[in-house]
């Protein structure tokens, strides 16, 4: 076994053991009458010398009338050591009604590099106590960043083994990418064994109540305690498939649904953002640097993207269309990110000095035709991924090429599938000198949402041979090394995602070599 996967594995026996002996990443006890940190705490957005604490006051995870009425004082520690004998900052923050007794402190002075304990108070009510840690140096060169990757957590399809396996591994940051909540469900405390489409959210109390009901769940409470976060949203977050300011329904009322899912968001996540002033519009691209090891680029390909095109009659959202019958979808003024978010991922790139340089999005970017391409103008491609936005997403792929960005890797969730690929201009043509492999793409699988047959999707990956990898049929997450020499990645699977104690399975296994994009496979 190599010393650093050693190193690794020993790390993560070391926190499962002090969670064991210390609680450290005990759940909230939901059940306790009374208790105001039902909803658990979290940590995220990590600085050199800052982190965003998070926590909501809620006794009855299902009742926003438990809440106080008012606003209420806490008060939050963080210390250097889990006993919190040694403080190293605490403070008070107002938990106001208005955002639904959610708060956010951005604690500064800390040190670069080193971890954290972190709690909040109440009058006598202590909150859970959680694990966070800063960012390394600006100019620094770590040796090691564990990241684990995850999205899509549909509370009705299973339970969320996958966070208690991402909380043992010790990771030092968590990017999950979208689909946090669902927005239709029932309102209740156990994940059901059979999914029922109903109770969907449409208003504010609604949303808050389904943000609520997933937070309670210990296995990714303990995910929050573990480590800090960097999030960003899709769809499923406001509905499904929407595209800026248009949904599945053309509902004329939308923007006032989707200002209030975006406020909802906003309320229960640990973001470096300041309060809007109204949830109609939210910059959600954000970017964060790990020493000169990694920058995460992370993106919003939601909020500002064009209407997908040719949607099923007197209907928004996606299709699978060919550009035969749909023209518009080559068209080329249409944009995935928006301008000013295509300038600012730019300008990020450009003045990257990361070894690795890591697009933290939401879906598939690599091309995926559903039917053979026999003619140029042949293939059939699902609207509401970059296949529905191929100019766009050839304009990143030019921009990585004029930035020379270093060792660019593409991270996806949304289509609740594993995916291992190499991107390039054209993907209807070989690699070649003018049509080089320009950036490495790992696409992880859901944490429980139901997906396609596997031998549907053994069938895609033949047709597009720039997919090295893909696996449908299993739930789980994405664990990553990253190292100034290379990036290693593991596909890790669920046995059975309905049972909160199924046995995970590495799936796969694949090796980034500093300098050269491209998969190579390691272990299957």
């Amino acid at each position: 076994m190599e010393p650093r996967r050693r190193l690794f594995l020993l790390d993560a026996a070391r926190l499962a053991a002090a969670v064991t002996a210390s609680g450290v990443l005990r759940a909230a006890p939901v059940n306790r009458a009374g208790y105001p940190f039902s909803l658990g705490v979290a940590s995220g957005s990590p600085l050199p010398d800052s982190v965003i604490l998070w926590t909501r006051i809620l006794p009855d995870p299902l009742d926003a009338g438990s809440a106080p009425r008012l606003a209420v004082p806490l008060r939050w520690e963080v210390a250097h050591d889990e006993a919190f004998r040694d403080i190293a900052a605490r403070g008070s923050a107002i938990a106001t009604p208005e955002l639904a007794h959610s708060v956010r402190v951005n604690v500064t002075g800390l040190q670069p590099g080193r971890w954290y304990w972190y709690r909040f108070m109440l009058g006598d009510a202590v909150s859970p106590v959680g694990r966070t840690r800063t960012a390394p140096p600006a100019n620094a060169m770590p040796g090691l960043l564990k990241l684990a990757v995850a999205s899509c957590q549909h509370w009705e399809f299973g339970s969320y083994a996958a966070h208690r396996y991402i909380a043992g591994a010790a990771p030092d940051l968590v990017a999950f990418l979208g689909d946090y909540i669902y927005e239709w469900g029932a309102f209740q405390l156990q994940h059901p064994q059979r999914a029922v489409r109903q109770n969907e959210s449409f208003t504010l109390a609604s949303y808050r109540q389904r943000y609520a009901q997933y937070k309670t769940d210990p296995d990714l409470q303990a995910a929050h305690l573990a480590a800090p976060w960097i999030v960003t949203w899709d769809d499923h977050e406001v509905a499904n498939d929407y595209a800026a300011d248009r949904d599945e329904r053309l509902s004329p009322d939308f923007a006032a649904r989707r200002a209030a899912a975006y406020q909802a968001f906003y309320e229960h996540m640990p973001l470096r953002l300041p309060a809007p002033q109204n949830f109609g519009n939210v910059r959600m691209f954000q970017r964060y640097d790990w020493g000169r090891l990694a920058r995460f680029h992370v993106l919003d390909d939601r909020q500002y993207r064009a209407h997908e095109v040719c949607p099923r009659r007197g209907l928004g959202g996606s299709n699978s269309v060919g550009p035969r019958a749909c023209p518009s979808l080559l068209d080329l003024s249409r944009s995935m990110l928006g301008l000013e978010q295509e300038t600012w991922l730019e300008d990020g790139l450009a003045s990257s000095k990361a070894r690795w340089n890591i697009l933290a999005q939401q879906t598939l970017m690599a091309q995926s035709t559903q039917v053979p391409i026999t003619e140029p103008d042949g293939g059939r491609f699902w609207t509401d991924g970059w296949d529905g936005y191929p100019a766009a997403r050839r304009r990143l792929l030019d921009t990585l090429l004029k930035t020379r960005a270093s060792n660019p890797l593409v991270l996806g969730g949304d289509v609740h599938t594993f995916y291992a690929g190499e991107l390039r201009r054209d993907f209807n043509q070989p690699v070649s000198k003018d049509n080089p492999v320009i950036a490495t793409e790992f696409v992880g699988t859901s944490v429980t949402s139901s997906s396609r047959p596997q031998q549907r999707t053994s069938q895609y990956v033949a047709m597009n041979p720039h997919i090295k990898f893909g696996r449908s049929d299993k739930r789980g997450y994405m664990l990553m090394e990253v190292t100034p020499q290379e990036t290693r990645t593991r596909f890790m699977g669920l046995d059975e995602v309905r049972d909160p104690k199924t046995v995970q399975r590495e799936l796969a296994a694949f090796r980034v070599e500093d300098g050269t994009a491209g998969v190579e496979l390691t272990s299957i």
